[in-house]
């Protein structure tokens, strides 16, 4: 697994696409309970090397219930995203995740992850790799989660930039998340 973290931190492969560099954000360990797999860093993460370090971190970790120490434990939470590095910025936000990283690193990283009980899909980019054939919009699969339960849990992305969808979509609140927590909850029990 170290071998496997110091290669992705040194890669490049994205460089010359990289208007803001490469610095690869990747937080897991063999024995990870729970896997998020996002889109990829934005600016803030980008700029401090830490996952999930901005307001969606907030509001994915109060969707969790869990605190930050819980979080940045990667015993508990490994978080690999899509793409590695920032993408960039461009006019609606932040740009789509380098379509490099998924398959060079994620099948790699996962055979070192056999603690694995739970992987969260936040968002279209994780939810259309690893949700292969269901064509489904992320509200359609994050509103029959339980199809992909027990392995996979699909969530809309926790931006604020989502405040509408959440307020148009009030059962994600009232059964997704208490069943999420649930979850999160039995697993990472003492």
């Amino acid at each position: 697994m170290q071998s496997l973290l110091s290669q992705i931190k040194n890669c490049d492969v994205c460089a010359a696409a990289l208007v803001d560099g490469v610095r690869p954000v990747v937080q897991v360990s063999a024995a990870s309970k729970i896997l998020i797999i996002g889109q990829a860093p934005g600016r803030r993460v980008h700029e401090t090397g830490i996952p999930w370090n901005d307001p969606s971190g907030d509001q994915l970790r109060e969707w969790l219930q869990v605190d930050k120490e819980q979080f940045y434990t990667s015993d508990n939470f490994g978080i690999m995203p899509m793409g590695f590095c920032f993408p960039g910025s461009g006019k609606n936000g932040d740009l789509a995740p380098r379509k490099e990283c998924a398959p060079l690193w994620h099948e790699r990283l996962l055979a070192c992850m056999q603690q694995v009980q739970l992987t969260l899909l936040i968002g279209q980019y994780a939810q259309k790799y690893y949700l292969p054939g269901t064509h489904q919009s992320v509200t359609e699969n994050v509103r029959n989660y339980r199809v992909q339960l027990p392995e996979f849990l699909a969530l809309p992305h926790p931006s604020p930039r989502n405040r509408i969808w959440l307020k148009n979509n009030p059962w994600f609140k009232t059964a997704v998340v208490p069943e999420l927590r649930l979850r999160v909850r039995s697993i990472l029990k003492p």
